[in-house]
């Protein structure tokens, strides 16, 4: 396992991120996963024994009831809390009252004490807005994060889901305040779905951003179950939750590359399909989940898997994004300024 320094700091996180979605089952995220004390402990056994230190949860992830097997987790397996990086987020709704979701100083620190409860801890290392909420200015949301990481309770703050400018806008505002920063984004990102090459990622880079990935399987359309004759799986999770969308024609070609690819090498097409992820320079870790353990061990298996030049090349431009202006226009102009 290696490990990645998040975004421009000193903080080492594993390239590979445990996911809790599959955790609890309750509410919007049951067609996800319903796993029980039981099987969190043991997903979590296998991932610390495999090297990852960094577990990614939320609040809004059943209610709840995920972040509470994860913190009942760490007592029951003994872990050492300070050997952990532990990511929360905050933004969407977790109640019935106008107040109970959102971006403001009150929804912040209210769920922010929350958090700490049910995850059994007295700080957390990454506190992570899970989307942009509109109707809070900017400056509330941000300095609310910034007193969280002065009070000791939040170590370093995350954005997630957010528009290149409005993630710009945030970093600008930070920096000029000097406030604390977002250190990391956490975005959708697969050879399936390369939206975030557009905008977000020279953004990224120029900034230096920790990048966290999300649902790098595509919700499973990656996960080697659904071919181009096969759209539906009986055990699949896009047969309930067919989520994110993505480019049919585009994926089943690069499955059907994926699958050649995989017959050669041994491995699945998961595996590469993370694998290819792990070599993009820009990111800094992957959030895998798993329901099964043999979920699990395949996915460790990446961290292992080596492309050749060629094969890279090959994935590379079947995947690649139809040109969109402004950027076939930047390209157009900048050949003659290139380093």
């Amino acid at each position: 396992m290696k490990y990645n320094l998040l975004g421009k700091t000193g903080l080492k996180v594993s390239e590979l991120c445990l996911g809790t979605m599959t955790f609890g089952g309750k509410g919007y995220f049951k067609p996800i996963g319903s796993l029980g004390q039981e099987s969190v402990d043991a997903l979590m056994k296998r991932s610390i024994d495999g090297g990852i230190n960094f577990i990614d949860t939320a609040n809004v992830y059943s209610e709840g009831l995920s972040e509470e097997l994860t913190g009942k987790s760490i007592r029951n397996l003994g872990l050492h809390r300070d050997d952990l990086v532990l990511a929360t987020k905050v933004r969407g709704k977790m109640g019935d009252g106008p107040n109970d979701s959102g971006l403001t100083r009150k929804h912040i620190l209210q769920q922010a004490e929350a958090s700490l409860r049910r995850l059994q801890v007295d700080y957390i290392d990454l506190y992570q807005i899970h989307s942009y909420d509109p109707l809070t200015p900017l400056e509330e949301t941000l300095s609310a994060l910034d007193d969280l990481v002065r009070s000791g309770k939040v170590r370093y703050i995350g954005a997630s889901n957010l528009a290149a400018w409005q993630l710009m806008k945030a970093l600008a505002y930070s920096e000029y305040h000097r406030i604390a920063k977002f250190v990391s984004l956490q975005a959708y990102y697969t050879i399936a779905g390369r939206d975030l090459e557009r905008e977000l990622l020279p953004l990224i880079r120029d900034q230096q951003v920790g990048l966290m990935v999300w649902s790098p399987l595509a919700g499973g359309l990656l996960s080697g179950k659904y071919n181009r004759d096969q759209e539906k799986h009986a055990d699949g999770r896009r047969v309930n939750f067919d989520f994110p969308p993505v480019n049919r024609d585009r994926a089943f070609d690069i499955i059907e590359l994926l699958q050649t690819m995989a017959t050669t090498k041994n491995t699945t097409v998961a595996g590469l399909a993370l694998a290819w992820l792990l070599h993009q320079p820009a990111v800094t870790t992957v959030i895998i989940g798993a329901n099964k353990m043999e979920q699990l061990e395949d996915n460790l298996k990446s961290i292992d898997l080596k492309f050749t030049p060629d094969e890279m090349d090959r994935l590379d431009k079947l995947s690649q994004l139809p040109a969109e202006y402004p950027g076939w226009m930047l390209v157009r102009t900048g050949g003659d300024r290139k380093i």
